[in-house]
C-alpha cells in the first residue's frame, strides 16, 4: 500500500466526530465566513468564542472546542468575541462585521486618515492589524487602502477641476495631495490626461458654473 493510500486509509478509519472538527478547523483557519452561523468555535486560553470568518488570530487546534450554536458555547462558560460578535443576530449590521469594516475604512479613507497617519493609522483606529486591514479591504473592493485613498484623492481633484475655478496648486492641495507633482502623476496614471485636459474635458453646464 502506497504512502498516501495509508494516509486515506487511517482518516477514513478515524470517528466521523473527528473528521468534521478537522473540516471545521480548516473552515476557522482559513476564516471562511460561509460557515458563519452553522457553527461556533471557542478558545480555551482566552475563554472566548468566536464565528469561523473571525479576524483574530487563529488558535491552535488543541485549544479549539466547537459549539453548534451561540447559547452552548455560552453555557460552556465561554464569553462573545467584540471583533466578530457572534452573538449578533444573522444578518443584522452587528453580524456582517466585514461589511461594517470595509464601510468604516471607507469613510475614514475619505476623511483623509491614510493621507495623514498611513494605512497603520486606518488600521489602529478600526482595531484591526494593519494586514487584515489590507486582507479585508482587497477581497471586498480589489484593492488595498493606499490605492483607494489614491483614488479617492483623484476623484476630488477631477470633481474640483471640473466644477470650480480654482487654480491647480490650490486644487492639489484641497484634494490631499502631498505636492503638485504628486498631483499630476496621479491624474496622468488615473485618467491617462494632465490636470489641464481633464479640466477641458467637463461638461458645458460644469464649465459654466466653474466660471461664474
Amino acid at each position: 500500500m502506497t504512502g498516501t493510500a495509508q494516509r486515506t486509509a487511517h482518516e477514513d478509519s478515524r470517528p466521523e466526530g473527528s473528521r468534521s472538527e478537522d473540516s471545521r478547523y480548516e473552515a476557522v483557519r482559513s476564516r471562511d465566513a460561509r460557515f458563519d452561523g452553522a457553527f461556533f468555535f471557542a478558545v480555551r486560553t482566552t475563554g472566548i468564542y468566536c464565528r469561523p470568518s473571525c479576524p483574530a488570530i487563529t488558535p491552535k487546534r488543541h485549544n479549539v472546542r466547537f459549539f453548534a450554536t451561540a447559547a452552548a458555547a455560552q453555557g460552556s462558560g465561554f464569553r462573545a468575541c467584540r471583533r466578530c460578535r457572534p452573538d449578533a443576530v444573522p444578518g443584522s449590521a452587528e453580524w456582517n462585521v466585514r461589511a461594517d469594516l470595509v464601510g468604516r475604512a471607507m469613510r475614514l479613507i475619505g476623511d483623509g486618515v491614510v493621507d495623514r497617519e498611513g494605512v497603520t493609522g486606518l488600521a489602529g483606529r478600526l482595531g484591526y492589524s494593519a494586514r487584515q486591514v489590507q486582507r479585508q479591504l482587497t477581497a471586498e473592493l480589489g484593492a488595498g487602502p493606499v490605492a483607494l485613498a489614491r483614488a479617492q484623492r483623484a476623484h476630488t481633484a477631477r470633481v474640483l477641476l471640473q466644477t470650480t475655478g480654482l487654480p491647480v496648486t490650490e486644487i492639489a492641495f484641497a484634494a490631499g495631495f502631498a505636492s503638485v507633482r504628486q498631483f499630476n502623476d496621479t491624474i496622468r496614471a488615473v485618467y491617462a490626461a494632465t490636470p489641464s485636459d481633464v479640466r477641458a474635458a467637463a461638461p458645458a453646464a460644469d464649465r459654466a458654473a466653474a466660471r461664474t
